[in-house]
């Protein structure tokens, strides 16, 4: 028995120490795991960003949810600058088109993820009427008026406010757009809020009054490419939740009539290659938009928040879903980028991004068997769009 004890006394000794240490990982891991909550909050930041053409200070803004998503959105022009998502194997990327820049922004640019407004898309002729009255506008594009004129609300600095609730973080951004202003009447007062979620949802919430009657058309003109700008994106695979195309003219304004998506190289209403047909010079539509550059109506438009479009992409696997209030969204696949832009690493070559614009239609206040854009006094404007990035493994 004595000589068993001797041989249990350095156990007796080193238990104490194995306890301690095995109580030091415990608290360690409580730690980590403390340190891992901490950095897994939303988060909102703001930095200094440049100075607008007009020399007012902007500022950007990086939004990261809890999973570690980023969108950077700064205050002139609302523009999203950047949008971090993983791919199916958790690798992040820039899926959205810009500039690491507000210089390259206020050069100029084709709207690079920004807000538009007052009125999102084309106007014939560049004028309207409303109550018997006539408005002209900006022909900034060939003979009509297009995303709300020479100086949009792309160009405005809006007043920012960070939203941080300990779940979502978002970005409040006002401004008043004054009556005539760019030729449009009444006195404007909005709201647009950018809310990310900790699903890969970036919300955006629209919101306007006016002083006297007018039109409003807003929508946001990001620029995807969910291979994160390693190629075009004529590989991702589009579905568009519509059965009827805006059929245009020659300088892309509605003809006035719906025409159907069957049999047409606009049918997207099962997943398809965005370049399957996006040259087919046998479609007159086709030739009308050097590809695609249309709005579809929506199905299912008045009903609350509807699917309007999902894009896949199959390398990557990164997932796009919109969702909308809106009646109609306007597909379009940079058909007129020419490679003399570039950012953030990359060039932007012809058909380097696509877009999908929410929206009511194109030159809707000349078309009155459209959904009307009309706002008066005592009316409030509310709009709603989702982007949801996600991944299909």
């Amino acid at each position: 028995m004595n000589t068993t004890f001797a041989k249990l006394k350095p156990l007796r000794k080193m238990l104490p120490i194995a306890v301690f240490t095995l109580l030091g990982v415990f608290s360690m891991n409580c730690e980590t795991k403390k340190e891992e909550e901490k950095t897994m909050e939303s988060t909102i930041t703001k930095e200094a960003f440049g100075s607008s053409g007009d020399g007012e200070a902007a500022d950007l803004y990086t939004l990261t949810n809890a999973n570690g998503m980023v969108v950077q959105i700064t205050n002139y022009g609302g523009i999203i600058t950047k949008w971090m998502a993983p791919d199916k194997d958790g690798q992040m990327a820039d899926v959205v088109l810009g500039f690491d820049s507000l210089s390259n922004y206020v050069a100029g640019h084709p709207m690079f993820g920004a807000l538009v407004g007052r009125y999102g898309n084309r106007i014939a002729g560049g004028e309207f009427k409303l109550d018997g009255e006539t408005y002209t506008l900006a022909k900034n594009n060939g003979p009509n008026h297009l995303h709300g004129g020479r100086k949009g609300f792309d160009k405005k600095v809006w007043q920012a406010e960070e939203i941080n609730d300990g779940g979502n973080v978002g970005l409040k951004l006002t401004t008043t757009s004054a009556d005539m202003e760019e030729g449009f009447p009444g006195k404007l007062d909005l709201t647009v809020t950018y809310t990310l979620t900790n699903d890969g949802e970036l919300k955006i919430d629209y919101q306007a009054t006016t002083g006297k009657p007018t039109i409003i058309n807003l929508t946001n003109h990001c620029y995807f490419n969910l291979t994160g700008m390693k190629r075009d994106v004529l590989a991702h695979e589009a579905m568009i939740n519509s059965d009827s195309l805006v059929a245009v003219d020659a300088t892309l304004i509605p003809t006035g009539k719906l025409i159907s998506v069957a049999g047409t190289a606009f049918d997207f209403r099962k997943p398809t290659a965005i370049g399957a047909r996006i040259d087919d010079q046998s479609d007159e539509q086709i030739k009308m938009g050097g590809g695609y550059d249309h709005c579809w109506a929506l199905n299912d438009s008045g009903s609350g928040m509807t699917n309007a479009a999902t894009v896949y992409e199959p390398t990557s696997g990164r997932v796009l879903e919109v969702s909308t209030t809106e009646p109609g969204v306007q597909f379009y696949t940079g058909n007129f980028l020419d490679g003399k832009l570039s950012g953030k690493g990359a060039t932007y070559s012809k058909r380097m991004g696509f877009c999908l614009e929410t929206e009511h239609y194109p030159d809707s206040p000349n078309q009155p068997q459209f959904p009307s854009v009309v706002l008066r006094p005592g009316e409030t404007y509310n709009t709603s769009t989702v982007f949801k990035m996600s991944v299909r493994k």
